[in-house]
């Protein structure tokens, strides 16, 4: 795993019996969305709620997701990220993600056309490719 240049953050962690999700935002404008297992939905709309207190700023932000021990997700669950990323496009300077199979990938990138995120989204399948873009967004 990366390390992250040292800078105040504020963080929320929601623990589940499927996934692990956890939301983090720098005082740069980026916010860091790591999940990890199979999101089937477990923590309701929370993780969206505590992503839009993230876009109270003026500006865009930079959001980060790092999906590399994602297992899958539910249609369910991929219809309604794709939803909440639509409806909060506005707020979004670019999405960069990293997939850790090719059945997340997939899926990542119906989430991309779903939401017509074509020009702002970046689908990575290495690790240090997404490691060194998150890094140069935070120094």
């Amino acid at each position: 795993m990366m390390s992250m240049p040292a800078q105040a953050s504020r963080e929320m962690r929601f623990d589940g019996i499927h996934c692990t999700l956890t939301v983090q935002k720098f005082p740069s404008e980026v916010v860091l969305l790591k999940i990890s297992g199979t999101d089937i939905g477990e923590f309701g709309s929370a993780p969206m709620l505590e992503l839009k207190q993230c876009l109270t700023g003026v500006d865009p932000i930079r959001l980060f997701i790092d999906a590399r021990d994602v297992r899958g997700a539910s249609i369910d669950v991929s219809g309604e990220w794709a939803g909440w990323l639509l409806a909060h496009k506005a707020h979004l300077r670019d999405i960069s993600m990293l997939t850790g199979s090719r059945f997340v990938e997939v899926t990542a990138d119906f989430v991309r056309r779903f939401a017509d995120l074509q020009g702002i989204m970046k689908i990575y399948t290495e690790p240090a490719a997404f490691d060194a873009a998150l890094t140069e967004s935070l120094a």
